[in-house]
């Protein structure tokens, strides 16, 4: 049997989003409500404004918040209910954007409902969200012009879409040079049999059309983003017999990935850097990937991919970047300057994080070694 057409696919897909699922709990596995590290407190206080209704129809897989948003303009690709949007507009401020995209109308319609609510609780003079009812692979055919974002963020949604270099592409089209797209998704431990790849309910679970994760370092070198950078991975369970013998061998992981448009021009050698601090809810502590968490006044050598993205992104200003030889100015400690071996498994890494899980004791409110679940 053939695998189904795509805009067979996107009809399953939005029959399942507007009308079989009406909140997170109608899920058959985790995929699309996990997180894999603790949430800083000033996300925690914009998650807490959200309404009600629009935080029960969140499907993500992730939390896709990243650093440093202050004026920024981001693109959400697959908004949904527009929870993600809301938490990402207090974030930006009234100077800056979110615009929400979503192919299901009903969930736009749930998104657009609390558009004033919003804008009252965060005390805004004017909207600074807006939600369009379009496909993520059709940018262009939404109006979103070249170059017009600093960030794009998706949360569970790329997998939905049968075409995944098409919705790459477009993201690196819409960004501006150095913006990133920051995004959770679902990953698989092999290519996925046919079986898999034309189950329904697999589809709208976020495993059906989820891609090896090898595969998407082959994309990125292809589109011209910068390798992808591992953030933060989870494994995902299934808590449903049928689908259990459907799936067998193969593995499923939601895993956070950075992947950022630079121009090649940069530095092309290992350099040693400084975090200046001061980042909001980053102030002393910066965790930019599963490799690298850069500490206020510390040295650290970077290869020469991160110095680049570094230099050449919205976090030019919060860095001290020399080439190593150079004297750097130092008010704090120094951390080890050997490069470690860098992480870029999923599984890798998920399969660390439960380990290390497995050897914490829960504290009084239920969670581990001082770390909450997010919404």
């Amino acid at each position: 049997m053939a695998a189904p057409h795509d805009a067979e696919i996107r009809k399953d897909v939005q029959t399942y989003y507007g009308q079989v699922l009406k909140k997170s709990a109608d899920l058959q596995t985790n995929a699309c409500v996990t997180t894999a590290r603790p949430v800083p407190k000033h996300i925690r206080e914009a998650l807490q404004n959200v309404h009600e209704e629009v935080a029960l129809r969140y499907y993500g897989c992730g939390l896709v918040i990243p650093e440093h948003l202050e004026n920024c303009w981001i693109l959400d690709l697959g908004s949904g209910g527009g929870r993600d949007c809301y938490v990402l507009s207090q974030l930006v401020g009234e100077k800056g954007h979110v615009t929400g995209i979503d192919m299901t109308k009903g969930q736009v319609e749930v998104a657009e409902k609390y558009l004033d609510y919003h804008m009252e609780k965060y005390g805004f003079q004017a909207s600074n969200v807006t939600f369009i009812h379009g496909y993520i692979e059709k940018l262009g055919e939404a109006g979103i012009k070249n170059e017009s974002y600093d960030i794009v963020v998706s949360n569970c949604v790329i997998n939905l879409v049968p075409d995944k270099q098409q919705v790459l592409q477009e993201a690196y089209r819409v960004l501006k040079h150095g913006g990133e797209l920051y995004f959770s998704d679902v990953y698989t431990s092999l290519e996925l049999p046919e079986e898999i790849r034309t189950h329904k309910v697999l589809w709208g679970e976020c495993l059906g059309g989820a891609l090896y994760w090898k595969e998407l370092a082959i994309l990125a070198q292809k589109i011209g983003f910068c390798p992808p950078r591992l953030v933060t991975a989870n494994l995902i369970t299934i808590q449903n017999k049928e689908l259990e013998r459907v799936i067998g061998d193969c593995r499923f992981v939601s895993a956070t990935f950075r992947l950022f448009k630079c121009s090649k021009t940069g530095p092309t050698k290992r350099c040693q850097v400084i975090y200046n601090g001061g980042i909001t809810g980053h102030e002393k502590e910066l965790m930019f990937d599963a490799n690298f968490t850069f500490k206020e006044g510390e040295i650290v050598e970077v290869d020469e991919e991160t110095a680049a993205i570094l230099k050449n992104s919205r976090f030019a200003q919060d860095f001290l970047i020399r080439p190593i030889g150079e004297k750097l100015p130092i008010s704090g400690g120094c951390s080890a300057l050997e490069l470690k071996d860098i992480i870029t498994d999923p599984f890798k890494l998920a399969e660390e994080s439960d380990s290390m899980k497995s050897r914490c004791v829960p504290d009084a409110a239920g969670g581990c070694c001082g770390t909450k679940k997010s919404c």
